[in-house]
Parts: C-alpha cells; structure tokens; sequence
C-alpha cells in the first residue's frame, strides 16, 4: 500500500517509463510504501525452477532471506524505480523516506536490495552507467538497518 498521496506519471529517469511520483510533502523517515496484500512468497530455487515463475522473474522482490514475490498484475508500487541514489530506503518490504521529500518528488530505491544475491537487472543505473547486481541477504539487511538507524536518530 502507497500511504501519502501519490501518481503515476512518465519517470525522470531515462529508459524508465512511469514513475511513482508523491503529490504531497513525506517527512525523512516515514513510511512510503508497506507491504499489503501480499499472500505467497517464493524461494529463490522455486522461482528459477519453474518455468511459470521464471517466465515472470522481472516482477520478483525479495522481501527477507531467500524469499521473493512475483507480481505479474504489476501493482503501483511496482512504479518505484532504482537509482543508486534513491528518493527511498527498502527496508524489509517497507520504503521510508530517505530524506524530506517535497510535492512532485518520483520515488526511487536501490534495486540492489530486490535482486537476488549476484542476480544483474537486465538494464543498467541510468545515472551512472553501472550494473544493478543484487546484494547478499547479509549485505542488503546490515545496508538497510543502518541506513534506516542513522534516519530515525
């Protein structure tokens, strides 16, 4: 689920498409996106192992250890896009507000906390060039609990 107002529009960011953009200031630290609605996860194994699932491996997000969702029906949280200098911190699941963000402002994360361990986007950051590799469970929770500590105070 979205919390603050919000709308989809084309995305700032080259090669995006559409964005998930907020239409109303969000606080550093609070919570963009929650997890809602969400009634299976995957391990990494199933989802590889399937051709059903494979067949949908753009629409998996790691949410915790070897766990995934696929969502084909492509909900509006799926508009948030990457960037190695996100608008929002993934944490579990959840998007905070990785610094006060005014009206009009497009929600981005770092993808490499959705993507498997050593898992490539098959597109690269748009800003910088680099390959998008997925982060280890390790690296990707120790990343985002101090990020999100160092938010909170």
């Amino acid at each position: 689920m979205i919390l603050p107002r919000y709308r989809i529009a084309d995305s700032a960011i080259p090669g995006a498409g559409k964005g998930l953009f907020v239409d109303e200031f969000v606080a550093a630290g609070r919570i963009v996106t929650a997890p809602d609605q969400i009634d299976r996860t995957y391990g990494w194994a199933e989802i590889t192992g399937s051709p059903a699932l494979a067949a949908d491996l753009h629409a998996a997000a790691r949410w915790f250890e070897d766990r995934y969702t696929v969502s084909p029906e492509w909900p509006d949280e799926c508009y948030v896009n990457h960037s190695f200098d996100p608008t929002g911190l993934w944490h579990l699941g959840f998007i905070f507000a990785a610094k006060d963000l005014p009206q009009g402002t497009e929600i981005t994360v770092d993808y490499r906390h959705l993507l498997a361990p050593g898992q490539d986007e098959s597109f690269h950051d748009a800003a910088t060039g680099e390959k998008i590799t997925g982060l280890s469970w390790q690296e990707s929770l120790a990343q985002s609990t101090r990020a999100l500590a160092l938010l909170l105070g």
